[in-house]
Formats: C-alpha cells, structure tokens, sequence
C-alpha cells in the first residue's frame, strides 16, 4: 500500500530545502525526495575551485547566513554544500536521499498523485517539481568522436590537471565558460574561448556590488527578460575577490577569442563573424548599467564615490580586429572541447499533461494548469531571480501559501 503525505517535493537542492522551510512554518505535511544527496549539482557538478556569482549578504535563503565568511565574500563550493546541509538540518527538513522519483500519474478517480520511486510508491496531495534548472547538459551535435579529441560538458570540469596535454577550446562564454576559461589560461593552457551574445555587468561600481544595483534598479523584479534577450547568457564571476569579466584583457594575456561556433567539418572548426559585435553589444550592456546606476544616484541623492575608470574600455585585440574565422585542431594542438552551452530541462518522470509542444512546463509563475502541481527554482519562474537562492526563497513562501490555503492549513 502507498505511503501517504500532503506534498511531495521532487528535488533536495535549493528550491526544494526552501519550499520545505515554507511548508514546515504552515504546517503543512510534506517529504522532500532526493535521488543523490542534498545540493547534489554543487558536489558532482561544479568545478572545484568554483565560488558563488553573488556576494555572501545577498546568495542566500533571509533566514541562514553563511557560517565563517564576510558578507562581501563569495562563497566557495565546499561553503555552499555546507550552507544547505546545515540549513537542512537547522529546520529539520524530511529529506529522503537515495530515493529517485521514476513516475509521477494521476490516481485513478481521485485527485491525488501516485508517486513511484526507487524505494516505493506514495500517494500525495500535492507535487513540488524542484529539480532546477540545471537538468540534462547540452552538447550540440556538431564534432564527431574524434581520435585525439576529448569533449566534455562544463558539468563534467573539475580542474585543468584532469585534462590531457594541449589546447583547450571553450565553447560558450557566459559565467561558467568565462571563468573556466580564464583558470586554464592562468594554469598555462593555451585557451581558445568561443563567444556569442552575452551581458556583461561591471562586478563592482560606485562601491557597490553589481547585484545590489540590480536590486535597487528593479532589475531583479522583472517578469520576462527583455525581448530578444531570452537566451543571452551573462558573464559574471565571483573568482578571485569578484573581477569583472573583460574578454579585451584575456586576450591581453595570451587567451584566443572566436565568434560563435558554427559548423565542424573534417577536424576543422568554424565560427561566424560576430565576435566583434558580440563583444561591443556586451560593453553597450556595461555601460548601461553604470548609466542607470549613475542617474539612480543622481535621482536619490546618494552620497557614493565617483568611478571614473570603470567606464575605460580597453583597445581591441587582434583576434577582434582580425578574427579568426576558423580553426584546425589537430594543427593548433586543440586536445579538448569544453562545451559550457548550458542544460535542457527533464521532467520525463512527470507524466501529466502539464507542458508545451516544446516540453517546456505549463503554468502561472510555478502553479501549474494541473491542481496541485507546482514547478520551483525554474528561471524567470515569477522574475529574474526566480533561479538565484534569495529568489527561489520568495517563489517557495507564495506557493506554499498557495498549498497551505488549498487544504485549509494557513495559519
């Protein structure tokens, strides 16, 4: 006979620990599912010497600060693993690790949900989908198993040692490719980066972090991202104290800069003619920010130091003045291909008639067309920060509420 609860939230990361913390203060019967181990991608997904793109003060649940690190500080991997582990037990979170959710259907003549799992079925009022964004990775299909060449998903990084000799062409420049890029250029890699169109925000300016000028510029509230941005990606780091991504100064020291990629053809790459464009629509993107930033103050009377140097762009490299259009691999050494071109979601174990042609999830800002379903921790779920930790925190109260007044528990 199944076991029977209230919620079922599918998914130990962050999304799932703050629907939890919600749950618990309504007092709601609930389980969380994990299929690994709580933070899973941050363990087994990350690079090592990976930290956090957000100061400490601001990527975090309200409700835990960080233990032993400065509010200005970037949290390592270890410090986030840690974080939630912690958090999860601070609130007593009914966490089951090792159980994967295989099935997710209807009960037959109720309006419940059957849940089959790895350890057994449960039967359950409501679904928590909390898997995140970070789901199955993507690796376009353009270069063939080669002899020679290794490809692996920025997923699958850890360190530059765990790579073979030779050349090391990163595809995609958003956070994760920028900053790996730039650590096997400083181990004395010779790194080739494929850049598309990307954001890329000044780290710091006026002496505030870039994350609080979103913050204070209603940045971070926004519903949908501005029409034709949805799949700009944006180049931030928290590496080394927190430095603005400045693709000009990785060439300055050695790094090669492409356009994006766009075919594979006999051990030859190619790449489209944009790399200036994409680089100068990423200052465009800079500078505006530190506009607004500055008619912000100008607007509030805010006492905050002038930074002049901020706005001096460098001059452009050679690979942006004469790009390189194409790039033989065998002949320039290249012995690996890291594609940092994100992840698609997967919510095959959802069998509900619940999503777009697309696969995409149907529903209003995570309550799904189907009653007593809900999606958590997806970007732009009800705003731009729908997939950051403080942002998922939000998202998590307003559906638990929802849970809550749905079975007459609210408080």
């Amino acid at each position: 006979m199944a076991e029977r609860v209230n919620t079922v939230i599918v998914g130990g990361g962050q999304a799932g620990l703050a629907m939890s913390a919600h749950l618990r203060s309504q007092g709601v019967e609930h389980l969380v599912l994990e299929r690994h181990r709580v933070a899973e991608r941050w363990r087994s997904a990350r690079w090592d010497s990976l930290v956090a793109n957000g100061p400490a003060w601001h990527d975090r649940f309200p409700a835990q600060e960080f233990a032993g690190i400065g509010g200005d500080d970037f949290a390592t991997r270890d410090d986030v693993i840690a974080y939630f582990e912690s958090f999860a037990d601070a609130i007593g979170s009914p966490v089951r690790c090792g159980v994967e959710v295989t099935s997710v259907t209807r009960q037959t003549g109720t309006a419940a949900f059957l849940v089959e799992t790895s350890h057994g079925q449960l039967e359950a009022q409501n679904i928590v989908a909390a898997t995140g964004p970070f789901q199955t990775p993507v690796i376009p299909p353009l270069v063939p198993d080669t002899p020679g060449i290794t490809q692996i998903h920025s997923a699958q990084y850890r360190n530059p040692d765990q790579l073979g000799d030779g050349g090391v062409l990163v595809v995609g420049a958003g956070s994760s490719g920028s900053q790996i890029a730039d650590e096997l250029l400083r181990s004395g890699r010779r790194v080739f980066l494929s850049i598309g169109p990307h954001d890329r925000p000044p780290r710091r300016y006026r002496g505030k972090d870039f994350v609080w000028w979103l913050g204070v510029l209603g940045k971070w509230a926004l519903k949908t991202p501005p029409q034709g941005r949805e799949h700009v990606t944006i180049a931030v780091s928290g590496a080394h104290g927190g430095e603005t991504v400045d693709f000009r100064r990785f060439a300055a020291r050695g790094m090669t800069l492409l356009g994006m990629t766009a075919r594979h053809d006999g051990g030859v790459m190619h790449f489209a003619d944009d790399l200036a464009r994409n680089i100068m629509a990423g200052d465009d993107n800079y500078l505006g920010l530190l506009d607004e930033a500055d008619a912000y103050v100008a607007a509030n009377g805010i006492d905050l130091p002038e930074d002049p140097a901020a706005r001096l762009i460098g001059s452009d490299p050679d690979c942006m003045t004469r790009p390189v259009r194409s790039l033989d691999l065998a002949a320039e050494g290249v012995s690996t291909i890291i594609w940092a071109t994100g992840y698609k979601q997967d919510f095959d174990w959802l069998k509900l008639a619940c999503f777009h042609g697309d696969g995409r999830p149907q529903h209003k800002e995570g309550i799904a067309e189907v009653p007593g379903l809900y999606f958590l921790g997806l970007p732009w779920l009800s705003m731009r920060g729908s997939s950051f930790i403080w942002g998922v925190w939000e998202d998590a109260a307003r559906l638990a509420g929802d849970i809550a007044a749905r079975h007459g528990t609210a408080p």
